[in-house]
């Protein structure tokens, strides 16, 4: 079983924010696979499914950003997921927006989401898409850049990575994610 988590803040306050890409790439993961995210349990939203013949569990932690890793490590722990078996999906300043970076292992960087998910599991080594936002003008503006709403302009480029990110969740299930980074990266 995978278990699949997008890291974002709480929907539809914070819908159309950059902070949600991981939601937006979980929202069109269950889309096409026709996967309910209806279950309120592990401080998230999660359904149920099948991607490529593999059992998926889609997790969108409702415990704002700076505390996702308590969601991951409650249905991580419930399923006993092997760490292979965990993809991590986020926004990151760092990587051009329209565009993801795939990766096996990694630190958090400075991003307090992925920082949380990694002092919970105790483990760096899992798989985690990053979704490009851009830097925002201004150093001093991050908070503001990162959960502002976002023009319809923006969204579109936005929404690129976001499918990206769908399809590399594809790719990783169906290929692994050495093919997924090859191919995406």
């Amino acid at each position: 079983m995978y278990l699949i988590v997008g890291l974002g803040n709480p929907e539809p306050e914070y819908s159309n924010t950059r902070h949600n890409m991981g939601f937006d790439a979980i929202n069109k993961l269950a889309s096409e696979y026709n996967i309910q995210l209806n279950k309120n349990k592990f401080k998230g939203i999660y359904g149920t499914g099948i991607i490529e013949n593999e059992k998926v569990l889609l997790l969108k932690p409702q415990t704002y950003m700076n505390l996702s890793g308590e969601s991951v490590k409650e249905a991580f722990d419930f399923y006993k997921i092997d760490l292979d078996n965990l993809i991590v999906i986020y926004d990151d300043i760092d990587v051009e927006k329209g565009s993801i970076k795939i990766r096996k292992t990694g630190g958090a960087g400075s991003h307090k989401g992925m920082i949380s998910v990694v002092e919970n599991i105790q483990s760096k080594n899992f798989t985690r898409i990053r979704v490009g936002i851009g830097l925002p003008e201004f150093k001093s503006d991050m908070i503001n850049y990162v959960i502002g709403k976002i023009s319809k302009e923006e969204q579109e480029k936005l929404g690129k990575g976001t499918t990206l990110a769908k399809e590399g969740i594809i790719e990783i299930i169906k290929n692994g994610v050495d093919s997924a980074m090859n191919k995406f990266n």
